[in-house]
This record gives C-alpha cells, structure tokens and sequence, in this order.
C-alpha cells in the first residue's frame, strides 16, 4: 500500500517538473513590441512580481501587458529607468505562467529606447 502511494506521488512529482521545465524552457512565441511605457510596478500578496504596461496607440487603446521575472534585474532597470518614454521591448511568450512568476504570459528579455513614429517626422 505504502508503495503504491509513493509510487503514485513520485508520478505526479516528476508530471509536474517536466511541465515546469517545459513552460521555462519552451517558449510559445519569441518578439518585440514598442510603445509608450506607462506603467512598471511590484504587486502581489504572497508573492511579489514585476508587471508593466506599454500604450501602442495614440489614445492608449491598444494596451499590452507584460511581466519580468526577478533574476532580469537588468530589464528591472531598464524599465524604471524609461517609464514614460517610447521603448522596443523584446519578450517571449510562455504557455503558462505560474503565480511566482507574474500576471502574464509574456516576459521582458531586453528593453531598448525608442524613438516615437509620431515624432519621427518633425
């Protein structure tokens, strides 16, 4: 009996690893976005993440949302370093996110700064 239930919770140990490692490791799409970076912040209760916001449209219709994972702290910089400016945000996108991880599926890798297209012409 005692076997059997080890045996059956190893089972779903290993179940679970292999679709955590197959989350991280996998990543559903890879690109970049660019916008007007207008929300960066840490929330959370049990566990804090990194979630922002970039506005792709002129009336800020077109909103797209993103996590960064606590070890990019370099992508942490970037981004309070640039909230409120145009910026190019490469990111991956995830099958699935984990509460530790974020709000989203998709996760900052790079920030670069941009330069407006409605300014561009002036």
């Amino acid at each position: 009996m005692k076997k059997t239930l080890f045996t059956i919770l190893g089972v779903i140990f290993l179940l679970f690893l292999a679709w955590f490692a197959f989350v991280y490791f996998v990543p559903y799409s890879e690109g970049t976005r660019s916008g007007e970076l207008i929300k960066f912040s840490r929330k959370g209760v049990i566990s804090k993440t990194w979630e922002g916001e970039i506005s792709q449209g002129i009336s800020g219709a077109q909103i797209f949302q993103f996590s960064v994972l606590d070890k990019d702290q370099k992508v942490i910089q970037d981004l309070k370093d640039n909230e409120g400016n145009y910026v190019k945000l490469t990111y991956k996108e995830r099958y699935a996110t984990f509460f530790f991880w974020g709000d989203t599926k998709y996760f900052i890798t790079h920030v670069e700064e941009a330069v407006s297209p409605h300014f561009r012409n002036r």
